[in-house]
């Protein structure tokens, strides 16, 4: 337990830090430069991405299990960068359906997050061979549930802010300004206030997800 309330203080202390310097910055680079306004009109079609990834990482590595994690289709889809998937979208939308909007950012979106993240699920499930193969398909099923019931929050906790950053490279390309534009825009006009209110909202996630550990023997 003296290891785990360690490690909690640690990340309290990076997210202080982070606050810090968030507070710490010397004003606006310019004398024009003002705070953007909060991108409300992304919140809608943000949620529902998280909430589909949220869903759809821990079905697939329920489904399939740790050997996901060692498949070559898998490597394949998850190799492109955004920018490549930003694009298909952009070439495979049909001109009859209008500019492309939030649907075009919600599909490029999954088409570069899921397959990263269905890895990093696989790859931290335990090992099925022999048991609980041994005891056959309802066992293993099991054993994979209650690994991903534990890990789903600390999972979402670690990754939301990397999705939150990764969604720049689409939101420019794409043309819809979200919470990675925001993010970096507030970091160029230095508004640390904004700042200071994302550094709070993720540590505020992340300690939610800081529950009590049962200390191993």
């Amino acid at each position: 337990m003296a290891a785990v309330r360690k490690g909690t203080g640690l990340g309290l202390g990076v997210w202080a830090l982070g606050l810090a310097l968030a507070l710490g910055l010397p004003g606006a680079a310019w004398k024009q430069a003002r705070p953007p306004l909060f991108p409300w009109e992304m919140l809608g079609p943000t949620v529902l991405a998280l909430v589909a990834l949220a869903l759809l990482a821990p079905l697939l590595a329920w489904r399939t299990g740790p050997g996901l994690a060692r498949r070559r289709v898998l490597a394949l889809l998850e190799a492109p960068p955004d920018l490549l998937w930003g694009a298909l979208v952009l070439a495979l939308w049909p001109p009859t359906w209008g500019p492309p909007g939030v649907g075009a950012w919600l599909l490029a979106f999954l088409a570069a997050a899921l397959p990263g993240e269905a890895r990093w699920l696989a790859q931290a499930l335990p090992g099925e061979w022999p048991f609980p193969q041994a005891w056959g398909g309802a066992a293993v099923r099991r054993v994979r549930q209650l690994s991903l019931t534990r890990l789903w929050g600390r999972w979402l906790a670690a990754r939301l802010p990397v999705w939150l950053t990764a969604t720049l490279v689409l939101e420019q390309v794409l043309g819809r300004p979200g919470f990675g534009t925001d993010w970096m825009t507030r970091v160029v006009v230095r508004d640390r206030t904004g700042l200071c209110l994302w550094v709070l909202a993720l540590a505020l996630l992340w300690s939610l997800n800081q529950g009590p550990e049962e200390e191993v023997p």
